[in-house]
This record gives C-alpha cells, structure tokens and sequence, in this order.
C-alpha cells in the first residue's frame, strides 16, 4: 500500500478450519502487489503445500495488480470473488456503494515499511530532517499519510520539512543515491536486498501504533451463495500463515520460487517479519483498523466515523478467530 490509496488495494485469503468432500475445481483469487509485496507468502504457502485443497478448494493461480481499485475490480470480475486488499481501498469502494464485505484481516501491521539515507549522511535522527527533504511516493498516499504522522508524533512542524512526491519507491531511492532528497521509504523484500546500499533511518513501526495495512474482502453475493468455498480460502490461508511461522526456511525458498526471488532474500525478509506477527491468522485487530482509519482521515481519505459492525463479516472465520479487540 505505497501507492495512491485510491490506486492501492491488495488481495490475500485467509483462514479458518474447514474440510469438504466435494472435488475441488482450479480457481483464481487476487492479491494485491502479489510478487512484490509479503502480503501474499501465505498464499504462495497454501497453494504450495496443497492447503487449499485440504480445506476444500482448489487455488492454482492468481490474478494480481498494482493495488487499489484495480485490485478490487479483479475481485468483482475475475476468478473467485475473494481478495486482500488495502483497508482504505476496502472502506472507499465500500462507501462508494460497493457490495462487499470485509471477511478477514491480513496484516495488521506497517512494519515492513521504513526510511532509510544514505551509510555516509548527516542524517542520524528524525529530527536531523528539519530543514532537509523527504521523500513519499505521492499526495493522499501512505507514504503522504505515514510522513505526517510521524513527523507529528516527534513534535516537528509539517513545514519544517519538505516531502517531495517522486512517484514511487524506486524513484525515491534514486533520489537519495543522488542527494536530491536526504530520506527515501522502502519496504521489504527490497530493504533486505538492499541493506549494504542504504542505512534505515526510522521504522514506521517505532514511531506509530499498530495499524491494519490488508483485509480480505469478497462480495456479498458470494458470501451468501457459497459460504463454504468463502469459509475453505480462509482455512487454507491460515494453514499458510502457521506454517509460516513454524517453518520460516522452507516457507522462504516456497515464496522465492514463487516470487521469483533469491531464497536468501525471502528468508531475511521473513526473519524481519516473524517477530512482528506481521500475518494475521485472520483474526482483527480493531484498534489496528481504527489507527489507519485515523490516519485516512488526516490525508482526507475518510471522513466520519466507520462503523466496523456493519462493513464487518465475521462469520466465515472460525470461532477461535472471532472475538477481535
């Protein structure tokens, strides 16, 4: 979720505990940046390790896109109406008329996203950005929204620092090597590609509360129409996100193959992430949501106040997974 918010909206399944004995067709979902971002290791995972087909259903591809209201297009029109998407993308199309639901989250965290300068700058500290220039990917974008946020939970004036909006990640990063700007946003898998390059200046993570990034979205026809096949992408994410977590190595040469990516940059990536708890199982995290939902509303992204209770569905998760906090 780097990019616009309107144009950023991932998709991942998630998980439950659920066996059918009706054969499996091959079918598609849609995950938002799937081979770039870590939103989609667990379902790399589940396809991999045949969990899908364990829990009752057969995902054997799927449809991707840069996020946003792309993603959500895919999951209204192509494959199985299942997605993971961003929360804001969720919330917009949701309050522009959409029928979907939201059905489970998918990362409740922003901790793979930090900035990061140059080995040799004088930059050592938030506050050494007074006067200096900071890079985000676009107005109204996370990147917008995280800026903002931080600079104002350190006490330091918007105005004190100046935050071009040069396109995207690596556009950033070239301006950095280049000493146009003094700090660039990167994320994994790329920061553990790159750690020798740049040195990290803040973790959004160190700064912020806990904030929901993805959630998993499907249409309201489909939840009513096929409960079980809903409940059954759900159980087979879960399996991938425990297996995830209980085997790190061989999850990492999974999502490399699946990826196209060097092993030993997954598994740092995953190495990074595994103390977080970067994957939910599926279960919420409202206050999570709310924060994103507060800084949505500073970048005028989200007016009012969201009520979780009606744009919520917690049916298809399995019991254990319901409660939310």
């Amino acid at each position: 979720m780097i990019t616009t918010l309107k144009g950023k909206l991932g998709a991942l399944a998630f998980a439950g505990t659920i066996g059918l004995a009706v054969p499996a067709i091959a079918e598609e979902i849609s995950v938002s940046n799937w081979g770039i971002t870590m939103y989609g290791a667990p379902y790399a995972v589940a396809m991999e390790k045949g969990f899908f087909r364990q829990a009752g259903v057969d995902i054997t591809g799927i449809l991707t896109s840069k996020g946003g209201g792309t993603t959500v297009r895919n999951v209204l029109a192509g494959g199985l109406p299942y997605g993971e998407v961003a929360l804001a993308a969720a919330i917009t199309a949701i309050r522009s008329g959409t029928d979907i639901k939201i059905v489970n989250s998918g990362v409740n965290t922003v901790a793979d996203i930090l900035w990061v300068t140059m080995p040799n700058s004088d930059v050592k500290s938030i506050k050494d950005l007074v006067g200096r220039k900071l890079a985000i990917t676009s107005p109204k974008s996370v990147t917008d929204m995280l800026t903002i946020m931080v600079l104002e939970a350190s006490g330091i004036p918007l105005d004190k620092v100046e935050r071009p909006a040069l396109g995207s990640i690596g556009a950033g990063l070239t301006a950095l090597e280049s000493g146009s700007v003094q700090a660039a946003v990167i994320i994994d898998p790329v920061w553990s590609a790159r750690k020798d390059r740049y040195r990290a200046l803040f973790y959004v993570k160190d700064v912020l509360p806990p904030m929901n990034q993805m959630v998993g979205i499907t249409t309201s026809e489909f939840a009513r129409a096929q409960p079980q096949k809903l409940r059954a992408i759900i159980a087979g994410r879960r399996m991938g996100v425990d297996f995830i977590y209980a085997n790190p190595k061989e999850s990492a040469l999974i999502v490399a193959k699946a990826y196209n990516l060097k092993p030993e940059v997954v598994e740092a990536t995953i190495n990074n992430l595994l103390p977080l708890r970067y994957w939910s199982r599926g279960e919420f995290d409202l206050k999570g949501m709310n924060e994103m939902v507060r800084g949505l509303k500073i970048i005028g992204e989200v007016t009012g106040e969201v009520d979780w209770d009606k744009i919520i569905d917690r049916s298809f998760l399995p019991a254990d997974l319901r409660g939310g906090s």
